[in-house]
């Protein structure tokens, strides 16, 4: 295929850059060549509706996966709440200063940070085993020891175990993190990258709608089942997700990666339905092609190689665009329900006004597919980050005053307001672009140090955050929108200059566009020269 050019600031300099890819003698065969141009040109040019009815199946496989992420919103929204549970405080809690039971703002964040610091531990695990052993077995391994690790927390005796048992609950949950999301990835079609990355994000809302319509059923009760239940209900979901993953495929980028093409074509089969237009040894080769492209820069595939050559400017994007999940004031949501009792309201609304906090948060995520059709990755994050950011000032402006029941309910109401903008924008998108930022042969190892980043960043809000609204503390309430607003600006400046659009890119052309230093603003008219359709102007895709 005759070499195209990469776009820059102006069309006439469109000549002016070699692309990556064309010449790949030694590492590919010209029939897998050949195929995988056929296989990109493809997937360009298919509409998501076309997807769908090719890959169904890769449809309900990676759904189906995506659900052991419930279990990490279910999990961070229990423990977040239960800080504001009666029972709950008796039991682990002492007096306080303002005459309720409560825990001290030390052992809030080591609960907190303890589940964070599993996280990290059992993300870095990720990135080696389900590399070597696939993830089909290091998700399954992680689901049984989710089983073992709630019986910690169930017939946890005192505030110490439960510390403990949430440091080991986060080592699955560490796993679950990045396997679903880069499974999701590596399963389906340029068009549906989208709706099944983010479709994760919708799954951790889920689990937190599930345990605060838990905990608002339960608030009345006052002996030890009312924080026992929330606990023994975590085992509902990891049986039948166990025995869906033992009947998935594996995923097809991972089978190449271990020299096993023909494995990788039975995957491919059993991830689509028969089509006379469609050649699963064709989308193999692309997938080998991609392989080898990425061989040929950069031969080495450990943590250190995300750090080399173009996979540091990579690397970079992946770790940002997940810390700004943290540093933009989302850590509020997790503590809402104290949060909003610090406004002043009472405990049973406190639950009410959560429970549709992450309702409105499953509209979001639904209404972020619809966005990102028209506007891109890049625009809604962006944009996102600016709302953000005007919403925390408002909440640390009408915080200023003296608390009054009309100040607790604008409070609360901005709160809900940025949790739809937040699972509309910055939430879902994040999914996305970690999963497509990465080069094919880094994808786990780059999501998990994006990820970790994020659980670090997370260690810190854990700590300060309990502060900030614990009424022996600091007791900022509403102002600390102020100190989240800040933050949320510096977090737009980098998105502005640094994140670029990755819509409608396969990963051999987003491989290109990176090999050649690509500037960010450039990514969306610039051409790879491995899709002939470009040459016609670019096809909307989600």
């Amino acid at each position: 295929m005759a070499s195209e050019k990469l776009a820059s600031d102006h069309v006439e300099r469109h000549d002016s850059i070699e692309p990556v890819g064309n010449d790949l003698e030694g590492f590919t065969d010209l029939k897998t060549t050949t195929e995988a141009h056929a296989a990109i040109e493809k997937e360009h040019n298919m509409t998501a509706l076309q997807a769908l009815k090719l890959y169904p199946k890769a449809v309900a496989w990676s759904l189906l996966l995506s659900c052991a992420i419930i279990m990490e919103g279910y999990d961070v929204v229990l423990i977040g709440s239960f800080f504001a549970y009666p029972a709950f405080n008796m039991k682990y809690g002492h007096l306080m200063s303002d005459g309720k039971y409560g825990l001290d703002a030390s052992w809030q964040a080591g609960m907190t940070n303890g589940m964070s610091v599993g996280q990290i531990i059992g993300l870095f695990v990720n990135g080696i085993v389900s590399e070597r052993y696939g993830y089909r077995k290091t998700l399954m391994a992680c689901l049984a020891s989710t089983v073992g690790f709630i019986f910690i927390l169930f017939f946890a005796p005192n505030v110490q175990t439960l510390v403990a048992g949430e440091l080991l609950m986060g080592i699955p949950l560490g796993v679950y993190q990045t396997l679903t999301v880069t499974y999701a990835s590596e399963v389906c079609p340029v068009a549906l990258r989208a709706y099944l990355t983010t479709y994760v994000n919708l799954c951790w809302v889920f689990g937190q709608l599930i345990a605060s319509g838990v905990l608002k059923g339960l608030v009345e009760r006052t002996d030890q089942w009312a924080y026992r239940i929330p606990f023994a209900i975590q085992w509902v979901w990891p049986i039948p997700i166990f025995i869906g993953v033992y009947f998935a495929p594996e995923s097809p980028w991972w089978l190449v990666r271990k020299d096993r093409r023909e494995d990788a074509i039975k995957a491919v089969k059993r991830l689509t339905r028969a089509d006379p237009n469609f050649s699963a040894e064709e989308t193999v080769s692309m997938i080998v092609y991609t392989n080898a492209m990425e061989h040929r820069t950069e031969q080495g595939a450990s943590y250190l190689d995300c750090f080399k050559g173009t996979d540091l400017r990579r690397t970079e994007i992946a770790c940002c665009v997940w810390a700004v999940q943290s540093l933009c004031g989302s850590g509020l949501m997790g503590y809402s329900t104290v949060f909003y009792q610090r406004a002043g309201l009472a405990e049973s609304m406190s639950f009410t006004m959560s429970l549709a906090q992450y309702a409105i948060g499953v509209v979001g995520t639904f209404s972020s597919w619809l966005f990102m059709s028209y506007l891109g990755r890049r625009t809604l994050y962006v944009g996102g980050l600016a709302v953000l950011a005007a919403i925390l000032f408002v909440i640390g402006f009408v915080s200023i005053p003296e608390s009054t029941s009309a100040l607790s309910w604008t409070t609360g109401s901005m709160l809900l307001v940025y949790t739809f903008i937040y699972d509309s924008t910055i939430g879902p998108v994040c999914f996305s672009l970690v999963s497509e930022m990465p080069s094919s042969r880094l994808r786990t190892k780059t999501v998990v140090l994006a990820r970790n980043t994020y659980n670090i960043l997370n260690l810190v809000t854990g700590i300060i955050i309990p502060y900030m609204l614990n009424v022996d503390a600091w007791n900022w309430r509403g102002k600390s929108g102020f100190f989240w607003g800040g933050l949320c600006i510096l977090c737009l400046v980098w998105s502005f200059f640094r994140l670029p659009e990755p819509r409608g890119r396969s990963y051999a052309e987003l491989d290109v566009l990176f090999e050649n230093k690509v500037r960010t603003r450039e990514f969306p008219r610039a051409k790879t020269g491995l899709v002939q359709s470009e040459l016609e102007g670019e096809k909307g895709s989600a």
